[in-house]
Formats: structure tokens, C-alpha cells, sequence
């Protein structure tokens, strides 16, 4: 039998730590290694028990949550689960522990008597598996390497850059933003995320990055220095028409079991810009956008995979790879110079055969 899933709960609420509690040990492969109700307590029983998921609430006394959130991803990084009222879709507090290595969010459920919880058990409980996947390394500051030159061709009109991610997928896009000057060229991004998420998502992206990021809308149009993020429930796909590149939104049926889907973002530019495109395939839980990136890569598209060194999870780029569907695959530090290197030598050359 596999060794248990084995959980620290910190919570200042002794009720949310008996609800918790209480649901993990119900579940099968999963065991609560200890209980902690402020961060220093905490401390002491992660170094105890070496757990391999911890879940955070971010009201407690002594140290707030994202603070020690920040402190776990400096000196030991582990998985985490927020799971407080805080964390709720669309908050602030919620993008901000994604970027700080939070694997994902639960919001607690309303009312003193718990009732709805049952409602988000299995949402925790999944969401707790996925994490304990996890490959976690110590933090870095964002943007290390500073903005990048814009290339040549930035502003052509003709040519994209599409992204992809998931799990991970957050603290990811937002370096490689950082890394872009203010005219870069088009960039359209799907990540997976729940619809209330997306807004704030690309508006701290916005404040964050030199570019302008605003949530894709039907008929818009990618231009330089602007980056369209797909909205949390619908597809985000391109096409062409005699004016350039225009978005579609689209509320057809999961693709990959996933709404928005990478792979219907990767597909459409591969029909739309053919060779005049970058692919990049980041961190991310399962085989969403590997379809669609072998699509691009035939399309005569450069693709690019995040290296499993540098990803959380190394389960979309790994799909991608093992479809012959990326080109070069680079930790994640190297990949924004190499998206803009490609950017300008796509369509001139020959296609590059997949490593």
C-alpha cells in the first residue's frame, strides 16, 4: 500500500480544525499528521511531522497567513492549501497566495454551524491530492532578470504568442510578464481558474507587469504590448480576418476537461497564425494543451515546454513533450528571452524538430 497523504491543518478556529480533521481522516490515503492554531505552533509541527500538504488559514493571530505562507516558500517549501473565507474566488488574498506558491485555494463555507462544508469536502479533498504532487523549490524574486529588450518584430501585426498553464500556473505567468517590456509583442494566455478568480487576476498582473493585461473579450483584438487573459469559464480561441487576429469567446462544452482549455487556445492559433506563432506550455496538472500544441508545432509554430526542474507540477508540459509537441524545453527562468528570440525568427525559418 502507498504511504498516506500526510496533512498539517492550521487554523486559529479549533471548530475548522475538528471539520478538517474529521473529513481527512474519513478519506481514503490521507492521515492528519498534527493540528496548529497560530503560525508558531505551526512551525514546530511542521518540523516535527514533515507533513505533505499543510492547510493555511490566513486570519490568525501572532502572524497572518500569507506572511507565513511567504516564510514556508522561503526556508522549507511544501505544498499549501488555503483554505479560509479570505481566500474566496475572485480576493485579493487568493491571488496573492497563488503567487506566493500556494498550490490552491478552498474558501471556507458561510455560517457558524458549518453547514455547507460537506459541499467543499470534496473540492479540499481533491485539491489536497493534487498538491501532495507537488515539486516545490525555494522561492525566488519575481522578474530576477529584469525587462527584457522588445524584439524587432514586436509590432508586425502578423505574428503571437500563446501561453498555457495550470497548477502553478499563477506565480508563472506573472514572472514571465515581469520579464516583458511594455511594447511586447501580442500575448494571449489560458489558465486554468474558476471565473471569479480572472479579474483580479489580471488586474494585479496589470499593476505587476509593464505590458497592459485586461480579461479577453469577444472581439478584441491582440496588439503589441497587450496581453488577454481568458475568462475563468469560456474558451478563449483566434482567428484571422482580413484586419489581423481577433479573440472568440466561446461557451462550447470542457475540451480536455477543462473551460477555459489550452488546447483550444493552442489549436486555433495554429490554424490562424500558422508558423507565425510562439507556443509556451508551463506548469500544470494533466494533458490539457498537448493536442493543441502538436497542432502548432506542425503549423510550423516554435514551441516551448517548462522543464520539469522548475515546475510544481510537470504534468502538462510533460504531455506535450511526450506528443513530440515541443521544440525546446527550459526552465522557466530561460524562457521568457527565449520566447522573445523565437518571437522574431518564426515564419523565416524552417520548423524546428521536437527534442
Amino acid at each position: 500500500m502507498p504511504r498516506p497523504i500526510r496533512v498539517v491543518i492550521v487554523d486559529d478556529s479549533a471548530l475548522m480544525r475538528e471539520m478538517l480533521k474529521d473529513i481527512l481522516t474519513h478519506e481514503a490515503g490521507m492521515e492528519v499528521a498534527g493540528v496548529a492554531r497560530d503560525a508558531f505552533e505551526a512551525r514546530e509541527v511542521i518540523k516535527a511531522t514533515n507533513p505533505d500538504v499543510i492547510t493555511l488559514d490566513v486570519e490568525m493571530p501572532k502572524m497572518d497567513g500569507l506572511s507565513f505562507l511567504e516564510k514556508i516558500m522561503t526556508l522549507r517549501p511544501t505544498p499549501v492549501i488555503m483554505v479560509s473565507s479570505l481566500t474566496s474566488e475572485g480576493s485579493d488574498a487568493a491571488i496573492r497566495a497563488l503567487e506566493l506558491g500556494a498550490v490552491d485555494c478552498v474558501a471556507k463555507p458561510g455560517g457558524s454551524d458549518g453547514q455547507g462544508f460537506e459541499a467543499t469536502a470534496m473540492e479540499l479533498v481533491s485539491k489536497i491530492r493534487v498538491a501532495a504532487t507537488a515539486r516545490l523549490t525555494m522561492r525566488r524574486p519575481a522578474a530576477a532578470h529584469g525587462v527584457l529588450p522588445t524584439p524587432r518584430r514586436a509590432g508586425s501585426g502578423k505574428r503571437l504568442i500563446a501561453i498555457g498553464a495550470s497548477t502553478g500556473g499563477v506565480e508563472r505567468i506573472r514572472d514571465v510578464l515581469a520579464a516583458m517590456p511594455a511594447d511586447c509583442p501580442p500575448i494571449v494566455v489560458t489558465q486554468h481558474m474558476g471565473p471569479s478568480y480572472v479579474p483580479s487576476f489580471a488586474a494585479r498582473l496589470d499593476r505587476l507587469s509593464a505590458p497592459t493585461v485586461r480579461v479577453a473579450a469577444h472581439g478584441d483584438r491582440p496588439a503589441q504590448g497587450l496581453v488577454l487573459i481568458a475568462p475563468g469559464d469560456r474558451h478563449l480561441a483566434i482567428i484571422r480576418d482580413t484586419a489581423g487576429f481577433v479573440c472568440h469567446i466561446q461557451d462550447t462544452p470542457p475540451v480536455s476537461g477543462h473551460r477555459p482549455s489550452v488546447d483550444v487556445l493552442f489549436a486555433s492559433v495554429a490554424k490562424a497564425a500558422g508558423s507565425n506563432a510562439v507556443g509556451v506550455i508551463l506548469s500544470g496538472m494533466g494533458r490539457d494543451g498537448a493536442i493543441g500544441m502538436k497542432a502548432m508545432q506542425e503549423a510550423g509554430a516554435f514551441t516551448i515546454g517548462e522543464q520539469e526542474s522548475s515546475c510544481v507540477v510537470y504534468g502538462m508540459p510533460r504531455a506535450a513533450r511526450e506528443a513530440g509537441a515541443v521544440a525546446v524545453e527550459l526552465p522557466l527562468a530561460q524562457i521568457p528571452a527565449e520566447m522573445l528570440r523565437a518571437f522574431d525568427a518564426v515564419g523565416e525559418r524552417p520548423r524546428t524538430a521536437p527534442t
